[in-house]
């Protein structure tokens, strides 16, 4: 019987320290999330992790403009991440779209980075 109590509490502690971990992701509202997926950006980048392309939160901390970042959506500078596989130009996307993830992307900078 106490065994099975242990496991419980075992159980129930590792439920609760998981949801402590979904609660600290960053949460993307519905529309960027729609916008990523649509143009595969989330094929390649994640709000704050590395995958093959760079965090948006480590983009943000670049102080590019939002003009810029639209820019360089359409004509990657790969000088501007070494380490990382160039990436493709993406001028699928319109450049509406492009303003609106460039402007999510700088609300993830410290709130002295971020230039509009």
């Amino acid at each position: 019987m106490k065994k099975k109590i242990g496991m419980l509490w075992a159980t129930a502690l590792a439920l609760v320290a998981g949801m402590g971990t979904a609660n600290a992701q960053v949460k993307v509202p519905e529309n960027i999330t729609a916008l990523m997926n649509k143009y595969t950006c989330s094929a390649c980048h994640r709000v704050d992790a590395r995958l093959v392309g760079p965090a948006y939160t480590d983009v943000a901390k670049k102080k590019y403009t939002n003009d810029k970042i639209v820019e360089l959506i359409y004509k990657p500078v790969p000088e501007h991440w070494p380490g990382y596989p160039p990436m493709a130009p993406m001028t699928q996307v319109p450049k509406e779209d492009a303003l609106t993830l460039a402007k999510y992307i700088n609300s993830l900078a410290p709130k002295d980075a971020a230039k509009k």
